[in-house]
């Protein structure tokens, strides 16, 4: 039990109900999050969960989700109660965000009708064009629309049943507090929505119904979508039936309000304080993507690029990768299992931290090595499937330095080319900020990151905490959002002391990177082979 007087303020403020709750359900991890007032993390608590490829699906079953919510928030509660030697009663106010985008639909007594399909699927690619035609922007393949009008195109026997429409952060909250709402963040990778109004855009709403009236009469958008809010409304208040939810055991007492649930894109954001204008945030997961707060709207429609916003419904233009950090992953596991089986053993984060260090003594450009990190199909390079590749050419220099290098690389490619794509719409960016566990190794990641994309990356102290930290402070953000808007809000209270690093392009990563990009826009062909004859 810690005894300090730093430990003794933050077992005060839990023990008085001050301290804020921030939960969020990504893609392998389920993290609970306890932050001061002042967002310094007081206790975590997480679960590691996996999805699942089902009847060609890639989905989560909504037990897993309760029973990992019930064990982050239970080793949340073991460490406070170890830390502070109280129990954790009362918050003054929490929020949960999960992965964006998919396809959760419920019936009128709030039965799922088909299993959870998420971002990761790829199979609406008719919805996805026709919708992306008939608006005049851009409908990726995981929001939830393509999902929708993809069903009906199908005519699968769910859609007459449908009564609601939801995401992931979307459906646990409205189990939490009965309140079906989302964060205009999230909300806006379910459909288009008016930065004006902060709502659906109407024209698209009214366009949509009219489209699938001769299919499905009497389906109204509408009211089947959840309710749209900003950060700073109260979302809610958590209930008897919410509170036993995420805490069985009946310690945790209900009553605290709730914000709107968001993104993870959202929570990025907020975790690295990039909600202003020409900033930009990358979260690097098991998919990998970038969020850019516009100064004016786009010219031009592109499949690269989403728009959505930031949770304050700023306008954002998102470089969304399906496939991340997941193949370098597995490459660590190998690793790791070598240096056991020669009687070595060693912990997942040393591995990859020391895998990580050896990149930086790789060759510029990776020593002519190329890498695909594609478990799954990629979009913005029009990959249906995918299949992680190495190749390499017989004058190739081949080493551990090279390899790894290459896997790094390999896992920014494809987001280098939607961002290209921005600076040909002439979008300026100061700082990208950089949060996600391969950032934990100092100066590696953020280095390489910065040579792929031509421009400054910053790591924050909270870049460790992520999205779990991100939408705790938008829960903090609740008790001053009357005084004060979210940008403020985050650089005065949140950010002001915090420490950041930033590493500028060095010119020689950025000229090898330029080369080893090349030859992966060049090797597409190789992964589209692949995906055919494997």
């Amino acid at each position: 039990m810690a005894t300090d007087d730093h430990a003794t303020a933050a077992r005060d403020e839990i023990a008085a109900g001050r301290a804020v709750l921030g939960i969020e359900l990504g893609s392998t991890r389920i993290k609970a999050v306890l932050i001061s007032s002042d967002g310094t993390p007081l206790a975590v608590g997480g679960h590691a969960w996996e999805n699942q490829f089902v009847d060609r699906m890639w989905t989560y079953s909504l037990d897993s989700v309760w029973t990992g919510l019930q064990e982050s928030v239970a080793a949340l509660a073991a460490d406070v109660q170890q830390q502070y030697g109280i129990p954790l009663a009362t918050v003054r106010a929490l929020g949960v965000s999960a992965m964006m985008h998919g396809y959760l639909a419920f019936d009128a007594d709030g039965e799922l009708l088909v299993p959870f399909r998420t971002w990761r699927n790829t199979t609406t690619g008719p919805a996805a064009a026709e919708l992306s035609e008939l608006f005049g922007y851009n409908i990726p393949l995981r929001w939830s629309i393509a999902h929708l009008y993809q069903a009906i195109l199908d005519d699968e026997p769910h859609v007459p049943q449908i009564a609601s429409l939801t995401t992931l952060a979307g459906y646990v909250h409205r189990r939490l507090t009965g309140r079906s709402v989302l964060g205009v963040g999230d909300a806006s990778g379910v459909f288009p929505v008016d930065t004006a109004t902060k709502d659906y855009d109407a024209r698209m709403v009214a366009q949509f119904d009219e489209l699938v009236a001769a299919r499905r009469p009497g389906l109204h958008l509408t009211d089947l979508l959840p309710e749209v809010l900003v950060a700073g409304q109260e979302a809610g208040r958590l209930t008897a039936e919410g509170a036993a939810l995420l805490d069985p055991t009946g310690t945790l007492q209900p009553g605290a309000p709730l914000c709107p649930p968001e993104g993870d894109a959202g929570t990025g954001m907020v975790a690295t304080n990039a909600v202003a204008p020409r900033t930009g945030n990358v979260s690097v997961g098991t998919s990998i993507f970038a969020m850019v707060v516009l100064e004016r709207p786009l010219e031009q429609v592109h499949h690269e690029l989403d728009l959505v916003t930031t949770p304050a419904g700023d306008l954002v233009a998102m470089v969304h990768c399906n496939n991340g950090a997941s193949e370098l992953g597995a490459w660590a596991e190998v690793f790791g299992r070598f240096a056991a089986a020669l009687g070595h053993p060693t912990g997942a984060d040393e591995v990859f931290g020391a895998l990580l260090r050896e990149a930086l003594d790789g060759e510029a450009d990776g020593g002519g090595l190329l890498a695909y990190n594609y478990l799954s199909g990629e979009p913005i390079t029009g990959l249906d499937e995918g299949r992680p590749l190495v190749v390499r050419t017989p004058d190739s220099r081949l080493t551990l330095a090279n390899f790894v290098r290459t896997q790094v690389y390999g896992a920014f490619g494809t987001l280098s080319l939607g961002m290209r794509v921005l600076a040909g719409e002439k979008v300026e960016l100061d700082t990208l900020y950089a949060h996600g566990g391969m950032f934990r190794t100092a100066g590696v990641a953020q280095r390489l990151l910065a040579a792929a994309v031509g421009a400054p990356v910053a790591v924050a102290r909270t870049a460790s905490e992520g999205g779990p930290w991100g939408i705790a402070a938008l829960a903090a953000y609740l008790e001053t959002a009357g005084e004060e808007d979210l940008p403020t809000f985050l650089s005065t209270r949140l950010f002001g002391d915090s420490e950041v690093d930033v590493v500028a392009p060095d010119p020689q990563d950025v000229a090898g990177y330029g080369v080893f990009l090349e030859r992966y826009s060049a090797g597409l062909a190789i992964e589209q082979a692949a995906v055919e004859a494997v």
